[in-house]
């Protein structure tokens, strides 16, 4: 009796992963052969380059006031000690409201970021809908992302037929 059942529930099983059909990309390897969207990351990266270039500098600003004030610091006034402290610590907001504003949740590197880079990642994604709707699969997973791959069958890689939808080879 246990084997009829045992035997059932595989039947179920292989008949169910019959039923769904599964592939999987590598969206890494897709952008990196676009090159507009390599164009595009160099940009960003530049960008941001010269982003963290002045915020550095600003921050070297402040550190030179400060060491300026801890070697003057015996020969001010605790009114003179007040301002000088305050003025510093101002400048530092100041760079550090600068440093979000250009690397923040909704800085200016996102904000590039989202136009230079998400029409391409939707061009992909898009292919990767169309290709799913032709081959008939019910899941394709991204061995790029986050998710755990323990074995891939490169025969289910579907990676190179998305970059030939989107008209690259």
């Amino acid at each position: 009796m246990k084997r009829i059942i045992f035997s059932a529930v595989l039947l179920i099983i292989a008949y169910a992963s019959m039923a769904q059909k599964f592939a999987f990309v590598d969206s890494d390897y897709i952008l990196k052969k676009i090159p507009s969207y390599k164009a595009a990351q160099e940009q960003l990266d530049k960008l941001s380059a010269q982003f963290q270039k002045e915020i550095e500098l600003k921050y070297a600003d402040v550190d030179k006031l400060y060491q300026d004030y801890q070697a003057e610091k015996v020969l001010l006034t605790d009114e003179m000690r007040k301002k000088r402290e305050d003025d510093i610590v101002q400048k530092e907001r100041l760079v550090k409201d600068l440093q979000m504003k250009y690397f923040g949740k909704d800085g200016m590197i996102f904000k590039k970021r989202e136009e230079l880079v998400k029409p391409i990642q939707d061009q992909v994604n898009n292919a990767i809908k169309e290709l799913a709707n032709e081959g008939g699969y019910a899941v394709i997973f991204d061995s790029a992302a986050s998710l755990n791959m323990l074995y891939t069958n490169p025969r289910y890689d579907k990676s190179d037929e998305v970059l030939q939808k989107l008209g690259y080879n």
